[in-house]
């Protein structure tokens, strides 16, 4: 039987019932149609589903096809498409992920109006969320590489800009195949910064503040302020901060994010600048794999102001990074790396995503993406995991 050298695109919209798909593509093989593509997707309720093909010479089966769909309740329409059997559009395809406590019209407006001035053009979006329009992932096709870093920047910028986050990524295999999550601790895995609720108990909080603040500016090292602000808890009672480990804030999001890491089998970290008491605790109450972090030293139950061991500055959270995934078997593409600060940034721009949480803007900057108006559990929604597959975890 001879085809047709141009196919028709078929188009079927109306209420959704178990057969629809089942009949329509019998007819198709019956009549020796070639099937060339298909897509489908049920909108509360409502079917969507379009089919690419090569009909025979003569076109029979068009009038089958809408006697069935008449049987059926759907509308079916046609239309033949010049240029023969379909290509891939040249390009390289990203995923846009927009998380939000509502998102409407508006917001997915100025998103698919940013995409369009930068040519990303939309082919597929799909709702992560279950009940509210909360989140969505929006998948493009960038046919101009160079735009991809110009686009972040005024997705982050329109992000700032409204009370939603947007992330951008690579489409592709490693997108979908992370297996290691390492996490800053203070300001991200908790609401707060270990050191300073130990200065605010020693009575040294404005002079530790004036410490870190130099440090931000560039005045000194991280391990030189480091050093400085602890020889200023030098003869604190090691209780204080047991206590305080104990007791740590976890932030918004944490726990569900560990959890459903932990049932879907990847492995997981802490790797922190602050100090071994409270990361040990966090990690044996979340059931984190691995925690590195500063090691304090105490003598007769008091801290002496001094660290014991390497300092885990910005090189060494980036090295600790490489080791737990070479001792995983995982690659440095498989791994996602979150944290807050400027001491976390080459740990970022390791990992496979670097994600910037809760982050000063020049890190949200250099970082692959940024999390600001979410939870640490919207993390998830990045993987392309929806809240549907999250209640089966849960």
């Amino acid at each position: 039987m001879t085809v047709s050298s141009d196919p028709i695109l078929v188009t079927v919209t109306g209420r959704d019932h178990p057969g629809i798909t089942a009949r329509l593509t019998g007819i198709l093989s019956d009549i020796g149609a070639t099937l060339l593509d298909i897509e489908q997707v049920v909108v509360h309720g409502n079917l969507n589903l379009a089919l690419l093909a090569l009909f025979p010479e003569t076109r029979s089966g068009l009038k089958e096809l809408l006697f069935a769909a008449k049987e059926l309740g759907v509308t079916l329409d046609f239309k033949p498409l010049d240029g023969g059997a379909p290509r891939r559009a040249p390009g390289s395809r990203y995923v846009v992920t927009a998380i939000g406590r509502e998102l409407g019209a508006k917001p997915l407006h100025d998103v698919a109006s940013t995409l369009a001035a930068h040519g990303a053009n939309i082919e597929k979006i799909a709702r992560l969320s279950v009940e509210r329009l909360s989140s969505v992932e929006i998948q493009v096709l960038l046919q101009r590489e160079e735009e991809a870093d110009a686009l972040k920047q005024a997705l982050l910028a329109l992000a700032t800009q409204n009370s939603f986050d947007l992330a951008l990524q690579r489409e592709g295999l490693f997108r979908r195949s992370k297996r290691l999550v390492v996490m800053d601790m203070d300001s991200t895995l908790i609401r707060i910064e270990v050191i300073d609720e130990l200065a605010r108990a020693k009575g040294v909080a404005e002079q530790v503040a004036k410490i870190t603040e130099r440090a931000m500016q560039g005045e000194m090292d991280y391990d030189e302020s480091l050093r400085q602000r602890l020889s200023l808890l030098r003869g604190l009672d090691v209780g204080v901060l047991r206590k305080l480990a104990a007791e740590l804030p976890i932030t918004e999001g944490a726990e569900t994010l560990i959890r459903v890491l932990k049932r879907l089998g990847y492995r997981t970290a802490v790797i922190s600048g602050g100090f071994s008491i409270a990361a040990e605790a966090l990690k044996a109450r979340l059931g984190i794999d691995y925690a590195y972090s500063n090691a304090l030293e105490v003598v007769n139950g008091q801290l002496t102001g001094r660290v014991t061991g390497p300092i885990v500055n910005a090189q060494r959270k980036a090295e600790l990074l490489e080791t737990i995934a070479q001792a995983e078997g995982v690659l440095l593409d498989q791994t996602i790396a979150v944290g807050d600060g400027a001491n976390d940034l080459l740990m970022l721009q390791r990992a496979g995503l670097g994600v910037a949480f809760r982050a000063k803007p020049k890190l949200r900057e250099a970082a692959d993406t940024s999390l600001s108006a979410s939870g640490l559990d919207a993390i998830l929604f990045l993987l392309g995991i929806t809240e549907r597959e999250l209640l089966e975890v849960a």
